[in-house]
């Protein structure tokens, strides 16, 4: 695991709703200066959630409107073979990730582009940089064959996704390494709410830990630091035994589920883990501007009290825990996305002036 503390830092979860880039960007600085987020914009169609990241997987086709892999073509089988020949030339050394097809295009990487100029030229005191993936499992799971059939289950997927999406990581990664700071790397996996409902009765636990191993085992190979973030209730025992560095989760709506999972919690403490608090509600207007910077902070001590139900001092406990919004402020618009990130701001400042107490 590597060494890192959250500091009780802020940082951001990635999509926002602005349709002007320099916009969002101006405001994920403000509101995360420490671990600033380049951010997602999901109005622009190569920014969405599963397109960002697709681009490059094998038998991928576009018809009628609708994009899916076609897995059943001698096209499907060029593709393969082109795709382990640049992942077994980025192993042994002989190519680089920036020139193959793990590279991010010009269209899915126009505002991280844009977010390293602006962080370049702001001269920023910051401690890391963070960037984002889909996880492996909601990424298995929202792509289909040309049967219909979720990709989660054909083997020869389980292989290529996680390949693809740890050198989609690579990628950042070589590039916000330049900064001369640690990166992290999240892991997005709202499909992981999902896990254990009848849809994906006959996907089994040891499959999900593997995944998320794989592409975690990725971020570290190249110098990353590795999060997730699950923006609903799940089995966080998948999280725990995976490998990650950072587990975000939403403590405002969820933590009398995630409270569940107090020994885990502890000893991934133990092990130089981090939480990444998601603090700030999300879900609607009303509760997003009936909340304080006040109101949260005295909520997440209550929450961390009971946690660790006196066997860690809050000031532990800040040392190892990052804040977030709930969940991304995609959805909201851009009033609330701002208000959002006002009180994520606010909040933080209130857990690092001094006024906690152990």
């Amino acid at each position: 695991m590597k060494t890192f503390q959250g500091l009780g830092s802020a940082t951001l979860i990635g999509s926002m709703p602005q349709t002007d880039r320099e916009t969002a960007i101006d405001l994920a600085l403000q509101a995360a200066p420490e671990i600033p987020a380049w951010p997602q914009l999901p109005i622009y169609p190569a920014e969405q959630m599963m397109a960002q990241y697709i681009e490059g997987l094998p038998g991928l086709v576009t018809e009628e409107g609708k994009q899916f892999v076609r897995s059943d073509t001698v096209k499907f089988d060029e593709e393969s073979l082109l795709f382990y020949g640049q992942y077994l030339a980025i192993e042994d050394g002989s190519l680089k990730v920036d020139d193959s097809l793990f590279r991010m295009g010009e269209q899915t990487s126009t505002t991280f582009r844009r977010f390293l100029d602006t962080v370049r030229s702001a001269g920023l005191p910051f401690r890391a940089l963070k960037g984002q993936i889909t996880g492996p499992f909601t990424f298995l799971c929202g792509i289909k064959d040309q049967s219909g059939r979720a990709l989660i289950y054909d083997e020869r997927f389980l292989d290529i996704v996680p390949k693809l999406l740890g050198f989609r990581a690579r990628w950042q990664i070589d590039i916000m390494r330049t900064f001369g700071v640690p990166v992290i790397i999240f892991l997005d996996e709202p499909g992981l709410a999902g896990f254990g409902s009848s849809a994906f009765i006959t996907v089994s636990a040891e499959l999900v830990v593997k995944l998320l191993a794989e592409v975690a085992d990725a971020i570290h190979a190249a110098g990353g630091i590795a999060g997730i973030h699950i923006c609903a209730n799940t089995d966080w025992l998948l999280a725990f035994q995976s490998n990650l560095d950072i587990i975000n989760f939403d403590s405002y709506g969820y933590f009398d589920k995630f409270v569940l999972y107090r020994k885990e919690y502890v000893d991934f403490i133990a092990r130089g883990g981090n939480m990444a608090w998601g603090v700030v509600p999300t879900s609607d207007a009303e509760t997003i501007w009936a909340e304080t910077p006040e109101s949260l902070a005295g909520r997440w001590i209550a929450q961390a009290r009971e946690l660790v139900q006196g066997g860690m001092g809050l000031e532990k406990i800040l040392a190892h825990s990052l804040f977030t919004p709930a969940c991304g402020c995609g959805s909201l618009t851009e009033d609330c996305a701002a208000r959002v990130l006002d009180l994520l701001k606010g909040f933080c400042g209130i857990m690092r002036s001094g006024q906690l107490r152990a």
